[in-house]
């Protein structure tokens, strides 16, 4: 590393994405210094489900079997009226074709325990209590300013990545827009632990009562959470009070054994920031976008963040690719995290309908398609476009993560290299590319599974990124030309 930079990366944040960047990030080789202004992490939850995209992302840290006992996997997701006729359902698979089950409920403060000890493990530099102040950028790194115990001084990097939050400091420092989706609604968010919850369903659901819309989880353990959307009128003083609480959850004839773990107002609103990238410094996570939560994608999507991002910047410090990869970032991320937002705005204005005459019109149209066989909402989440991939079939997509009889998962034969995956394929590449010949012991697990995914995109290989994500499907050499001119790297004759 040159004497001008004290790291190659500076991340501002350790919520779960800051946690995840700079996890990835520091397996990729890179040296990283995390920073977060709070003294300890969050000690109360957040965010409530992720996906088997993420649990994929925490199996390449290395800490899915060490958070898998902390979460638990909902029967379902449902989206009921106020009688409890079924509108939406959408049944949670224990496992899919990534490898994981598709859903998981958690307890946030657990989950980013085992990713701090992961940091440590991993060596990367964590300090806590620092504040980030003011940054300058120049054409070979960017120096922040930052606040620790009453001292300041300055860090060189090579760049900075704001994980800072949806009131982002790095977002404000580069004076970068937010676009508004025009959607913004308080709720009380109440987080509980229940001694005794047997009673209590284990699932999902959106409740669309318009004389209050309601959403329940069933979370790790003995936790639950409920979400009351607040009508107009109504103050967060007289919503935050005991006695309202207690109303609000007797339908569920708990309360006599609930503790509150955490009571707030909160405003669910969808935000993009116009930009997502300002030469050196990056945002990722709440920083670059916000949605409602009846996706169940804020988190993920800030963890998708970083695993689009953290190879790409060892691609460029490390390995010798262009630097304008970056600009694919936001290029590949925007328009996959608009369209949750969108989806996440839909079922929102499902659930938040407050008049009585509109509600029982949405129900009767949606029970009527429901019956003909019809859902209203999908979450079947875009592959990637555009950026770094090329245009062949299935470029964009993720790559299934099979499963052989023993129980182990394809992506441990991955070794964080970009991966060509296939029949025919050369003894050896002068690119820093992983070759799995289909042919070879090691795949003998697999083969079944990628002989007829390839035979579906009529390829003889597919080339991964290190994020999991085709970038294309064909025959062998092609694909290692492609890669060569897409990040840089040319092939020597």
């Amino acid at each position: 590393m040159s004497r001008n930079h004290d790291y190659d990366v500076l991340v501002v944040g350790l919520g779960p994405v800051g946690d995840a960047l700079t996890a990835l990030a520091s397996l990729r080789g890179l040296s990283v210094l995390a920073i977060d202004k709070s003294p300890a992490p969050f000690p109360l939850p957040r965010a409530a489900v992720f996906d088997h995209e993420i649990m994929r992302i925490f199996q390449e840290i290395g800490v899915a079997d060490r958070i898998l006992p902390l979460c638990r996997v909902p029967d379902r997701y449902q989206f009921r009226t106020a009688s409890g006729d079924l509108l939406l359902d959408f049944p949670v698979k224990p496992l899919g074709a990534f490898g994981w089950a598709e859903t998981y409920a958690l307890h946030q403060p657990a989950v980013e325990a085992v990713l701090r000890e992961r940091l440590a493990e991993l060596g990367a530099s964590v300090e806590l209590g620092t504040t980030f102040e003011e940054l300058e950028q120049d054409g070979d790194g960017v120096t922040a300013t930052l606040l620790r115990d009453g001292e300041r001084r300055t860090v060189r990097a090579r760049y900075l990545v704001g994980c800072d939050g949806s009131w982002s400091p790095i977002r404000e420092a580069l004076g970068i827009k937010l676009h508004d989706f025009r959607f913004d609604e308080p709720w009380l968010v109440l987080d509980t632990i229940v001694d005794e919850p047997g009673d209590l369903p284990i699932v999902c659901q959106q409740i669309c009562d318009p004389q209050r819309p309601v959403t329940y989880m069933a979370m790790s353990g003995k936790r639950f959470r409920w979400e009351f959307m607040l009508k107009p009128g109504e103050v967060p003083e007289t919503m935050l009070a005991d006695a309202t609480i207690c109303d609000l959850v007797a339908p569920w004839n708990c309360a006599d054994r609930m503790q509150v773990e955490r009571k707030a107002i909160y405003r669910f609103h969808g935000l993009v920031a116009e930009k997502w990238r300002d030469r050196r410094v990056l945002l990722a996570g709440d920083a670059a976008h916000q949605m409602p939560p009846f996706a169940g994608q804020g988190m993920c999507s800030g963890i998708r963040d970083t695993a689009n991002l953290a190879w790409k910047l060892a691609a460029v410090v490390l390995g010798g690719a262009r630097e304008s990869i970056l600009d694919t970032y936001q290029v590949e991320r925007e328009p996959h995290v608009r369209a949750i937002i969108e989806t996440a705005i839909a079922m929102g204005k499902v659930v938040c309908m407050l008049d009585p005459d509109a509600a029982a019109q949405r129900d009767r149209d949606m029970l009527a398609r429901k019956a003909a066989g019809a859902q209203d909402v999908s979450v079947a989440y875009p592959d990637l476009r555009g950026g770094l991939l090329s245009e062949t079939p299935l470029a964009g997509a993720l790559l299934p993560q099979p499963r052989a009889p023993d129980g182990q998962r394809f992506d441990t034969l991955l070794n964080g290299a970009p991966a060509l995956i296939g029949r025919h394929l050369p003894a050896e590449t002068e690119l820093d590319v992983q070759l799995l010949d289909l042919a070879s012991a090691p795949l003998a697990p697999f083969r079944s599974a990628f002989e007829h995914w390839l035979d579906k995109a009529n390829a003889d290989a597919v080339l991964i990124r290190p994020d999991r994500h085709v970038f294309a499907t064909g025959r062998a050499d092609e694909l290692l030309n492609l890669w060569s001119a897409a990040i840089g790297q040319p092939i020597a004759a």
